[in-house]
């Protein structure tokens, strides 16, 4: 990565809601905007470092993060400082939302981690949609949340992620 001016810093702030509270605000640097998909730049925000157990996220990660305004994801490409990719996190969400710098996402819970080479492809936290009680206050949220986290499984299935956010 290049060195950055003192003056050139991330414009944008990206606040993650969950349950109508901010989950995490943070800082991006802006990548791409085609009036539809908004593309974001950020090292990995929260403090020290989170291991699932497929994968960690940790400082220096660098994580690229593609937002629609159409649709009810967000993937996130992963790499390390060095840039080795680790591959892609995808959180099913509400369609983003851009006022002014701040870029707001809903969070449905739902999740999907696709593994750099396509072999692990995992869908993750269907536990807490459940008990999110989404389906009933919400129900045609739910419906486009959950075929959001089926359309993402089956193009990561067909060949990976790459072709959609390049």
């Amino acid at each position: 990565m290049s060195a950055r001016s003192a003056d050139s810093g991330p414009t944008m702030t990206v606040a993650l809601v969950k349950a109508g509270r901010t989950k995490i605000r943070y800082p991006a640097e802006p990548v791409g905007d085609d009036g539809n998909r908004i593309t974001v730049r950020a090292p990995w925000a929260a403090p020290g470092v989170r291991d699932f157990g497929f994968v960690r996220f940790e400082p220096g990660d660098v994580f690229t993060e593609h937002y629609w305004r159409d649709r009810w994801y967000a993937v996130k490409e992963v790499r390390t400082g060095e840039g080795r990719l680790k591959g892609w996190y995808c959180d099913i969400t509400r369609p983003a939302v851009l006022r002014g710098t701040e870029l707001v996402v809903e969070d449905l819970d739902l999740d999907l981690w696709v593994s750099a080479d396509g072999s692990s492809v995992l869908r993750l936290d269907e536990d807490e949609f459940e008990a999110s009680g989404l389906a009933g206050r919400d129900p045609s949220a739910a419906d486009a949340a959950v075929r959001a986290l089926d359309e993402l499984e089956d193009l990561a299935r067909a060949g990976g992620l790459a072709g959609l956010v390049s």
